[in-house]
C-alpha cells in the first residue's frame, strides 16, 4: 500500500508534468487531468468537442481508470470510435474527500501503466 507521502508526491509530479505539458505551467485541477486522459483514451486530441462531448470524454476516463479496479469493464468501440464501458461493481459510497483520494490513486495507477512516471 501506498504511503500519504507517496501518493502526494506521485500527484504533485503528474499535476506539474500535465500542467506544463497542456497548459502553460497553469496548475490544472483534478478534473482538467479526468478529461486529458477521456482525449488520450478516444485517441482523437485534434478534435473540437462540444459540451457534451467533453462530459463523455470525462465518463471515458472515468471508466477507464476505475476499470482496474473492478467497477467497469471495457464493452466495445462504436462506429464512431467512441470506447463504451459496462458497469460491473456498484461504486462505494464515500465522501467528497474519499472520492477524490479514490481518483487521485487511479490517475496516479494510469499514469504508471502508462510508463509516465515511476
Amino acid at each position: 500500500m501506498k504511503t500519504e507521502y507517496d501518493l502526494k508526491e506521485k500527484w504533485n509530479l503528474i499535476v506539474d508534468l500535465i500542467s506544463k505539458k497542456f497548459n502553460d505551467g497553469q496548475i490544472l485541477d483534478i478534473e482538467g487531468i479526468i478529461f486529458l486522459i477521456g482525449v488520450q483514451e478516444l485517441g482523437k486530441p485534434t478534435l473540437k468537442f462540444s459540451k457534451d462531448q467533453k462530459i463523455d470524454l470525462m465518463h471515458i476516463a472515468i471508466c477507464k481508470l476505475l476499470e482496474p479496479l473492478g467497477y467497469y469493464r471495457f464493452d466495445y468501440v462504436d462506429n464512431q470510435g467512441w470506447p463504451h464501458y459496462k458497469s460491473i461493481a456498484k461504486l462505494p459510497n464515500l465522501k467528497p474527500g474519499e472520492q477524490a483520494i479514490l481518483m487521485k490513486e487511479a490517475i496516479i495507477n494510469y499514469f504508471i501503466e502508462k510508463q509516465l512516471i515511476e
